[in-house]
């Protein structure tokens, strides 16, 4: 009983000093001495974490091995951890990762795009740039062949926000047959020097292996921003591996198209616009008339709804992107729900609850057009931005 006392009275004052090695390995002698060898080796675990080469601990740890071995004494601190590291895995944590371990690929992963151009309400001038720059070649492999036109390269959807952008590039996967790979700035930066461009390796290599494959990188502009706009290497190294990858020059990236997409394609870095990589650019502007009642459709339906006249919904709601839409069917939703709460008796969601919510919800594009004039018709020497001009000149913004 005394010997119990005293390793009670020793673990009380190990809990209160928990980084008092003597008093930690004292402890776990008397319990080696007690035939508590599992306690023993817990203590003298806590005892390696503190002080990795201790040779007491190393002998009470090693104690538990088979009869035969060779005494501890006559192996390396080193090689007495490295035979027990099974052992401890299960008492203490890693105190470091192991560097050489293979990438975790669980924060990307390619996936069935799930949707066609078909289900892309409207955007024709769109869906007819997408047919020439991927869809013909692909539908039509003699004439591809013929006319020595390759299935790689790059294209770049830019307009404002809300958009579409994301949604096309999935239905295009959809028209590909290709698997999709969407990439967003989290997947991609990293705050270890260099991890960054592996993560971009280790995205290309995938899609290499799940071939046809649509990479998809959102927000390019900020994984490929101009690098004179850039004041650390690091971040210049994440621009040279995506160019290095575009031009597949260490594989062949036949049969993996990349799509970028941007609010703002002027700080692209201007050598991702080269040929070869992202070459061709298509202007994803607000929707038109099909597409806002496709759109308005699609966020009522499953909605209690009576008597809306979708045409004058459609006709107000001129210059509102995708997400407006649907935060107007939002909203309008919230004040019928409101309203049943209030008087007990479940009302449908009517044409005066879209109404208020048009008024409510202004379009959120305006300070992006603002800087899109300022671009077209200040930054346009080479016409890139053409279509931006004409589209602001329709709607008399420039």
């Amino acid at each position: 009983m005394g010997s119990e006392r005293l390793l009670a009275s020793l673990r009380a004052a190990v809990e209160a000093a928990p980084d008092d090695v003597e008093l930690r390995l004292h402890l776990a002698e008397l319990l080696q001495e007690a035939g508590q060898p599992e306690e023993a080796v817990r203590e003298a675990a806590q005892v390696l974490v503190r002080d990795p080469q201790n040779a007491r601990a190393l002998r009470l740890v090693a104690g538990k091995q088979d009869a035969g071995q060779p005494p501890v004494e006559q192996e390396s601190a080193d090689d007495v951890l490295s035979q027990l590291d099974a052992q401890l895995a299960d008492i203490v944590p890693p105190m470091f990762a192991d560097a050489a371990q293979e990438p975790d690929h669980s924060a990307y992963d390619t996936e069935p795009a799930g949707v066609r151009l078909a289900d892309v309400g409207g955007m024709e001038d769109v869906k007819a740039r997408l047919e020439a720059a991927f869809l013909a070649p692909l539908r039509n492999p003699q004439l591809r062949q013929l006319y020595g036109k390759s299935l790689q390269g790059g294209l770049l959807l830019y307009g404002p926000p809300g958009c579409g952008k994301t949604f096309i590039a999935r239905a295009l996967a959809g028209e590909l047959d290709a698997s999709f790979l969407l990439v967003s700035l989290a997947d991609v930066l990293d705050m270890f020097v260099g991890q960054s461009e592996r993560n971009l390796r280790d995205v290309f290599e995938l899609a290499r292996r799940s071939r046809p494959c649509v990479i998809f990188l959102d927000e390019i502009d900020a994984i490929g921003q101009k690098r004179s706009q850039m004041r650390n290497s690091a971040a210049r190294g994440t621009v040279n591996q995506l160019l290095s990858e575009m031009d597949g020059l260490a594989d062949n990236n036949e049969g993996v198209f990349v799509l970028g997409a941007t609010n703002h394609p002027w700080d692209v870095d201007v050598a991702l616009r080269r040929p070869g990589r992202f070459d061709r650019t298509v202007l994803v502007l607000p929707p038109d008339e099909p597409a806002r009642e496709a759109i308005l459709r699609y966020h009522l339906r499953g909605r209690p709804i009576a008597n809306i006249d979708l045409a004058k919904l459609v006709e107000r709601t001129d210059g509102y992107s995708g997400a407006d839409l649907a935060h107007v069917c939002e909203t309008a939703a919230e004040q019928a729900l409101l309203d049943s709460a209030r008087s007990g008796t479940v009302r449908m969601i009517e044409m005066h609850d879209l109404e208020a919510a048009v008024s409510e919800v202004q379009p959120s594009i305006g300070p992006w057009l603002q800087t899109a004039k300022n671009v077209a018709q200040f930054a346009n020497q080479d016409g890139s931005y053409d279509e931006l001009l004409a589209y602001l000149r329709k709607r008399r913004l420039a």
